[in-house]
């Protein structure tokens, strides 16, 4: 499994010869202009909620892809309606795609589309693939369901905010590795605007000093698990 951070909260996930983008924000992020969306490639694209900075270039790449956007019912629906291939999910439910067995999990935060419509509520993956298992947390605060993740799988990297502000930050991101139990953790949702730049060498420590693993990737920066 390679995991290539895009930047913000966008993941593309490589499976097999299976490509899963998770929540594609790239070209309203200046950090990531020297990503071509036209170059990623996506067979499913996977969405945790419907704010812009994780849905911008959802329409662009899977028209080019037809790639299957996967999601909670409402913004599944919400793209049906356009004519693009979907699969509609809820929380705690699962489902055994090509690529593998994906869980959609809850999260606390809020969803609605740029246009206003109604975004379901958020959600975050637990996705089982290649005998390696990651929790894609999504926007959220620390909640005590994460200590429910563990219960059913057993996780080799977890993907947490790590920003504040709009959602958990370091300290709480340190708690939530300890309720998924899992220490390899990669940070997303960090420094894209103001609100939620971070010290990096700070949070690194932070997560050292309890006998954890953070990696922040560069955008472009891929890991293989």
């Amino acid at each position: 499994m390679k995991i290539t951070f895009y930047g913000h909260a966008c993941l593309g996930i490589t499976i097999g010869d299976i490509n899963v983008l998770v929540d594609p924000f790239i070209t309203g992020n200046e950090k990531a202009s020297h990503i071509d969306i036209d170059k990623i490639s996506a067979d499913y694209i996977l969405l945790t909620h419907a704010h812009q900075d994780h849905i911008l270039d959802v329409e662009a790449i899977a028209k080019r892809t037809n790639a299957v956007i996967v999601s909670n019912f409402e913004i599944a629906a919400y793209y049906g309606k356009k004519g693009f291939d979907h699969h509609p999910m809820n929380h705690g439910g699962t489902w055994d795609f090509e690529f593998g067995k994906v869980k959609y999990v809850p999260a606390i935060h809020t969803s609605s589309f740029p246009d206003g419509s109604y975004g379901g509520q958020p959600g975050g993956f637990v996705i089982e693939g290649e005998h390696k298992n990651i929790y894609i947390a999504g926007d959220t605060s620390l909640t005590m369901d994460m200590k429910l993740i563990p219960m059913f799988t057993k996780l080799d990297l977890a993907i947490l905010p790590i920003g504040g502000n709009f959602t958990m930050g370091v300290d709480e991101a340190i708690k939530a590795s300890d309720f998924v139990e899992c220490d390899k953790i990669m940070g997303y949702h960090y420094d894209t605007f103001g609100y939620i730049e971070i010290d990096h060498e700070e949070a690194k420590r932070k997560f050292f000093d309890s006998d954890k693993d953070l990696m922040l990737l560069e955008i472009g920066e891929s890991l293989e698990l």
